[in-house]
C-alpha cells in the first residue's frame, strides 16, 4: 500500500481495487474477437482442448503458467501479463471473500501472541 502524507490511503489510484476484478479470460474473449480468431481455432492452435480454453475465457478456470506459455506461443502475448493478472484476479477474489478474510483475522491474532 502506498502512504502518502496528507492524503487519505483509499484516494490513491494505486491503493484501490476495481469494482469487478477483470479474469484474464475476458482480455483472451476481447483479443480472439478483435483478430477474428475463434475459440477452436485458439484452441487448436494451442494443442488443447476448446472446452478448457472455453472454461478459462469465462473465469471458470484459471490461468496456470502452462496455459500463459501457450497464450504467448499462440498470440504473442507475455507469459508474464497473463501470469500477473491472473495473480492479481485471485487475489482481488481472496480480497472478497468473507470466510477467508475471517481467516486471515485469526491467524493474524494468533500470530501477535507469538
Amino acid at each position: 500500500m502506498i502512504h502518502i502524507d496528507g492524503v487519505k490511503d483509499n484516494m490513491i489510484a494505486n491503493n484501490v481495487d476495481p469494482f469487478e476484478p477483470t479474469h484474464p479470460g475476458e482480455v483472451i474473449r476481447d483479443e480472439l474477437e478483435d483478430r477474428g480468431m475463434s475459440q477452436r481455432q485458439l484452441a487448436k492452435k494451442m494443442g488443447m482442448s476448446y472446452s478448457v480454453l472455453n472454461d478459462i475465457i469465462n473465469g471458470k478456470r484459471d490461468i496456470s503458467v502452462e496455459y500463459a506459455m501457450m497464450l504467448e506461443a499462440a498470440l504473442g502475448i507475455d507469459a508474464d501479463f497473463w501470469i500477473n493478472m491472473q495473480t492479481q484476479y485471485s487475489k482481488q477474489m481472496a480480497k472478497r471473500d468473507k470466510g477467508f478474510l475471517s481467516k486471515l483475522e485469526n491467524i493474524r491474532r494468533v500470530a501477535a501472541v507469538l
